[in-house]
């Protein structure tokens, strides 16, 4: 019996610890098939430290537009491509990863061409050493390096890739992703430059610099002050092309395009690429390869858009008060159209107990970087910015995007909501519109191919109602006064006559109507026309040319003989004086007579 129950409770004991034995089996197999997996950066063939760096921000597979622009924008065997490189034109939405998309090849080039120089320095080291000691001299040493910020040592700066992007915080955006990716890369420097910054800090920046990233105006003053050379060039990208034209630098950028004429490649990313972008490309590229991912009219899955009208801006501002209430949001952003609105706007917020700071152009660049800095922090919860925001703010934490002011341009709104559900996290675009801006709301349908969901809140409701249903078809010359006429009076009065009471269908179109006259009512002539009943025309009579009798010259009434005038001289004789004529009243105090019309006579001085 003993050994019976011992029996039986060490096979009780087995049982679990198999199982749990097979669970981690289990597990272990799992992981496995995860760890597994292959690295889609690796397979694109870059080099090991940025594919680390992109692990190191949480990342292993590429995106879209990533897979499709990575390979062709690293070095290739094209015999069409200059030098091996080919000149791209890329179309993707925002949020979509276009930033790694240049950044990563041109950085994987230049470390590529670093570590060939560097090879080439040592080879050429190894060789002088060798020579020294077959003659029986001592080795060479070392070049040591030299302080740059060393006056003595200035060596204006050759980087050998360039990015210009259009605004200030979007090119500090991409220096920071750049810095990101370069941290396990030895030897390579990354220098921002934009506006409103000291230039000595940012000469010292540029310093052995490899990659410089600039807003146009800064890098121009300082290449003209031989602060920078730009003639070793090889990279050559324009981030957000369309803004860049919107804000004036296309001298800027033709300067630019003649400073790097000897690159061996150029790149144009954005979300929108117009037909002004096309040409301009044509004009600065070699034989660029479009490739576009997802057109401005796909449907962002993953942002949700609401339409809220209102009556006045008054009614405006509670519908903005009683959603930025809504305790699902972490952060966001409110667009406004103007300067004065954002900054109007923020005092107000934050009057009403609102964490808000305002961000636009007039800021000086280092309370822009501020604000910034505290948003990206979490140290504001609402940034009230005008569209110099719509671009290049990549913050994860933005869940809403409230655009209280439209924007000026359709392909604007774009971009504004582009801000929020970034790299594929979910988002909230909210559009505050009052009805004098449905011409406005119509654009931005009409251009994004997709209708925006109107929505009321309860309590807050208009008092007014917009019909919808629209299509969104591209208009082909159907402006606001080409609508489809209907069978109704044209000119002063009339149910069918058109222009001055002509029919617009049928009818004569001059003077007389179908079958309504104008200044006149149902259906008789204008000015005494025909009896009711009858079809009459313009000033009376009908319109149908054969009902008229036939008239000839012949049967005139007869007038009788010309008066003769005094001495059998012509009406305008100027020699002789001619009596006042008698009858009718004379025009003007003189002149031709009324009835006779003779001429004015002409008396002596």
């Amino acid at each position: 019996m003993t050994d019976a129950f011992e029996v039986t409770g060490v096979s009780t004991l087995v049982e679990p610890i198999s199982s749990v034995l097979d669970d981690l089996a289990v597990a272990v197999d799992v992981q496995e098939t995860v760890d597994t997996t292959p690295n889609g950066f690796v397979t694109l063939g870059l080099a090991p430290e940025l594919v680390q760096a992109v692990a190191d921000l949480g990342y292993t597979q590429p995106t879209t537009v990533q897979l499709k622009t990575i390979p062709l924008a690293l070095p290739s065997d094209n015999a069409d491509a200059k030098k091996g490189y080919i000149d791209l034109m890329v179309s993707s939405q925002t949020g979509s990863g276009k930033t790694a998309a240049f950044l990563l090849p041109v950085l994987h080039t230049l470390l590529k061409q670093q570590a060939e120089a560097e090879a080439a320095d040592r080879a050429e080291y190894e060789k002088s050493v060798a020579d020294a000691i077959a003659k029986g001299e001592e080795p060479p040493k070392k070049a040591k390096r030299k302080d740059p910020t060393n006056v003595r040592n200035f060596k204006a700066p050759t980087p050998g890739a360039l990015i210009v992007c259009p605004t200030r915080e979007l090119a500090q955006q991409v220096a920071h992703d750049a810095i990101d990716l370069v941290k396990h890369c030895r030897g390579l420097r990354v220098a921002n430059v934009v506006g409103g910054m000291p230039y000595q800090l940012q000469i010292a920046k540029l310093q052995n610099a490899n990659l410089v990233v600039a807003t146009p105006g800064r890098l121009l003053d300082l290449q003209r002050s031989m602060q920078i050379k730009l003639d070793k060039v090889q990279f050559l990208v324009v981030d957000e092309a369309d803004r860049m034209l919107d804000l004036g630098f296309a001298d800027d950028l033709a300067e630019i395009n003649q400073l790097t004429i000897e690159r061996k490649q150029t790149m144009m990313f954005s979300a929108t690429i117009a037909p002004r972008i096309q040409q301009l490309g044509a004009r600065v590229m070699r034989q660029p390869q479009r490739v576009q991912i997802d057109s401005p009219q796909e449907k962002h899955n993953n942002i949700r858009q609401v339409l809220h009208w209102a009556d006045n801006a008054h009614h405006k501002r509670k519908l903005l008060d009683h959603l930025l209430r809504d305790t699902t949001i972490n952060q966001a952003i409110v667009f406004a159209s103007t300067q004065i609105e954002c900054d109007g706007l923020a005092n107000d917020l934050q009057q009403d107990g609102f964490s808000a700071v305002a961000l636009h152009g007039a800021l000086s660049q280092g309370l822009r970087n501020r604000r910034l800095m505290a948003l990206r922090q979490g140290q504001v919860q609402f940034l009230v910015a005008t569209d110099v925001a719509a671009r290049g703010i990549d913050v994860p934490t933005i869940t809403h995007v409230f655009n209280f002011g439209l924007p000026m341009k359709s392909e604007d709104y774009t971009h504004r909501i582009g801000r929020t559900g970034r790299a594929g996290r979910d988002g909230l675009a909210v559009t505050l519109a009052e009805f004098r801006d449905k011409r406005k709301i119509y654009d931005i349908e009409a251009f994004t191919r997709q209708p925006i969901a109107a929505e009321v809140i309860p309590g807050l409701e208009p008092t007014q109602r917009v019909e919808r249903g629209r299509d969104f078809a591209p208009r082909k010359g159907a402006g606001k006064f080409d609508a489809p006429r209907r069978n109704h009076g044209g000119g002063f009065g009339g149910k069918s006559g058109g222009g001055f009471g002509g029919g617009h269908h049928g009818g004569g179109s001059n003077f007389g109507g179908r079958s309504e006259g104008n200044f006149g009512g149902r259906s008789e002539g204008n000015f005494g026309g025909n009896p009711a009943g009858k079809s009459g025309g313009g000033f009376g009579g009908d319109n149908r040319f054969a009902a008229a009798p036939a008239r000839s010259f012949d049967d005139r009434p007869a007038r009788g003989p010309r008066p003769v005038f005094e001495g059998e001289r012509s009406p305008f004789d100027k020699k002789a004086a001619r009596p006042k004529s008698g009858g009718g009243k004379p025009f003007g105090g003189g002149g031709f007579d009324a009835k006779k019309r003779t001429p004015k006579p002409k008396f002596d001085r």
